[in-house]
This record gives C-alpha cells, structure tokens and sequence, in this order.
C-alpha cells in the first residue's frame, strides 16, 4: 500500500495591504497557500502578492515534525477529550501553541475538515502520512464506537512504550558502535602518524626488525597509500548495501536474520520486536479491530523484516482458521513462553491482556539488558582494544626489547 505523501514544508513571502490601508509585507512558514490566505485573512490583511519558495534546509529540519510530536499530540487530544473539551477545539488549542509551523499547518487542516463534516480518522490520512494505518484505524474504530477520548488514551500509552522501546534499542546499538569507531580511530592515527616516527628510527638500529613489527609495518604503509581508496570503498559499500535493502525484499529478510545473530545485540533486537508485535497486536484488538485486520497492520508496523514476514504467515494461516498460537508456532520466528501465553489468551478470551503481559515481560528484558549491556560486553572490548591497540604498541617495542637484551 502506497504512503501518502506530506506537502514539504515552505517558504511564503507575501505583501498586502492591512485595515487601516497601510501597505505590509512579510515572510510565513506553511505548506499550502491557502493556509497563508487563511492566516493573512484572520489579520483582516488583504493579500495583493504571493510567492512560494522553498523553506531553507536548517529549517525544514529544525521545524520538521518527529515521531514524538505525535505522540505528545495524542497524549494532549486524550487529557482533553477525557475532560470534555470538543475535539476541534482540541485540534485548535494544541496547533495555537505548538512552536513548529508543520505541526500547526497540519493541526489546522484537520481541524477544518473534522468542522466540514470530515470523519477526523479520514481528515488525519488525506493530511499527512504521520497518521500511519494503525493510528488512523484505531482512531475510525473510536469514531465508530463514541469511544474517541478512550482510543487516544490508548494510542498515546502504545506511542509512548514503543518509543521508550525504541530508545533502549539505540542505546544499546550506540554503546558498541562508539567502542568500536574510537578503537579503529585510535588504530588508524597510530598507523599513520606513531609507527612512521618508529620506523624512522628502528632504520638507524641496522637489524632485522621481528617478522610481527615487519607486518605493522607493511600495514602502515598500506593504510598510508590507500586510506582514501579504502574511504571510498567504505561509502560506496554502505550506499549499495543500502539501495540493496532498499530494492530487493530477500536481501532485507536475509540482513534482518543475519542482525538477530549476533550476539547480546542480536537477542536485544529479537525481544524489542516480538514486545512492539505484542503491543502493537493488543492495542488494536482491544480498541475493537477485528484480530486478522490488526495482524496485517501489526505487520507494517514490526520494525523488523524478519518478524514482519513471520506475523504475514500468521495472517494467512489465521485466516485459513489456524489457532493463532499454531500459526506463529510455525514460523519457528517466537519463543514458546510466547506461544503458550498467546494459547492461554485465545482460549480465556483475554489474548489482549496476555499480550500486553507479553509485552510488558519482553520491555523489562530489553529494559534489563540494555541497563546491564556494559558489564556483558565489557570482556569482549577488552580483549578486542588488547588485541588491536594492544598489537600494534607491541609490535612497536619488540625492536627495542629485542635490542636491549642484545646490549645486556
């Protein structure tokens, strides 16, 4: 299914005349012209010239709205539909104060839709593709129902654990990743600027170097002849493997799979994404959307492309009138503890409750291990920073040790 395509952010300079018949002119951030007309109109400014332009880079990125922006709009429309306040007067209180421009500019088409007689859950999806399929569901189930302030409070809960869920996973992909640049930084500003200053004076000893500081040498020499080549490679490497993901659905299941074997990071990524199914399937199915409906939209929202084609089997094994625990037992992709709860569930009839409770158990483990993840890792970059930094300093004061054992 085709996303749908948010207008970019623009630049709108303008100039017109105001009530008292004076000439102004000014600048707008917006991303259509007739939100600049509408604004400009409420100023009682009668608009005689507009140009559309395009918003500067830092602009468009400093005023961009992020995933967070929609979540604390959730939160904001659940607090006060839950106290009263009618929903375009929500829409209207939370784009006045908000201090990014797109926010606003999108807050204000849908409020003047939902007061054109727009279903919101409708007005969200012609606006902006920031409103995915799940939001966009569970709010027309809640339309539907006159649970509205309900569904919100639940969308908001749901966006805010995925997003602390989110969160954690970076943390602990950061943590390797820094110690892995800073070791390979360190390598390469001793192989190009220590070992030369070495070599320069192991040439005036007149002995043959030891075969291990021969090899940093050569090594040396290579880094130093081919640093920008290997740069290059390095690049055009990450932006084929990029365009591979990008174009071919089997290489993207094949790096997927590959990801959740390594090791610590590999188990992190697995329970992240088996929490987000959990709770992305329990917040759908308690909102009212019927279980095969929240499992092709729990699909697209996995995060994960190993998981993503392990919940489609579910679907169609689901809906051929499988026993959901069977079918996810099938793809071999979630661990039996899982399968046992998710049976229970069905059986009981409360598969929402269990699965929050699933997700709830899998959030504390990443939680857990994340917290923990410099104590696991620790003897690994031990032994990694002993062997390559390690490695090089020796292979530098073997000639040395080996020349005073000759003097002595």
């Amino acid at each position: 299914m085709k996303k749908n395509s948010s207008p970019q952010l623009s630049s709108f300079r303008w100039s017109g005349i105001n009530s008292t018949g004076k000439k102004v002119s000014g600048q707008l951030l917006a991303l259509t012209e007739s939100e600049v007309r509408d604004k400009l109109s409420e100023q009682s400014i009668k608009v005689k010239k507009l140009k559309k332009g395009s918003a500067p880079l830092f602009t468009r990125l400093f005023h961009r709205v992020k995933g967070n922006d929609i979540t604390i709009l959730t939160r904001q429309l659940s607090t006060m539909l839950t106290t009263g306040v009618p929903i375009v007067q929500a829409l209207k209180l939370v784009g006045d104060n908000h201090r990014k421009p797109e926010m606003k500019s999108i807050l204000t088409q849908i409020s003047k839709g939902v007061e054109a007689g727009t279903p919101i859950s409708k007005a969200m999806r012609n606006t902006s593709s920031h409103f995915d399929s799940l939001y966009v569901d569970l709010v027309q189930t809640g339309e539907q129902s006159g649970n509205l302030a309900e569904v919100f409070e639940r969308l908001a809960t749901y966006r805010e654990k995925s997003e602390e869920l989110r969160a954690k996973v970076i943390k602990a992909l950061i943590y390797p990743a820094m110690v892995v640049l800073v070791a390979l930084s360190v390598s390469y500003l001793m192989l190009t600027m220590v070992i030369p200053e070495f070599e320069a004076m192991f040439s005036g000893f007149g002995a043959e170097l030891p075969w291990f500081t021969q090899q940093v040498l050569k090594l040396s020499h290579g880094v130093q002849a081919y640093s920008l080549v290997a740069l290059v490679v390095t690049i055009a490497s990450v932006v084929a493997f990029r365009t591979a993901r990008k174009k071919s659905s089997l290489f993207r299941l094949k790096t997927s799979r590959l990801g959740l074997k390594c090791p610590v990071i590999g188990s992190v990524l697995a329970k992240a994404a088996i929490a987000k199914f959990s709770r992305t399937l329990a917040t759908s199915f308690s909102a009212g959307i019927p279980i095969l409906s929240s499992l092709k939209t729990t699909a697209k929202t996995a995060g994960n492309v190993h998981f993503e084609y392990a919940i489609d089997e579910v679907h169609r094994d689901t809906a051929s009138g499988m026993p959901m625990y069977i079918a996810m037992r099938n793809t071999e992709a979630f661990p039996e503890m899982v399968l046992q709860m998710v049976m229970i569930g069905e059986e009981s009839g409360k598969l929402d409750d269990m699965l929050n409770k699933i997700a709830s158990i899998y959030e504390f483990e990443v939680d857990n291990t994340v917290d923990n993840l410099g104590k696991i890792l620790e003897p690994l970059i031990i032994v990694f920073l002993g062997v390559v930094v390690g490695g090089l300093v020796v292979a530098m004061y073997l000639p040395i040790f080996n020349l005073m054992s000759v003097l002595g």
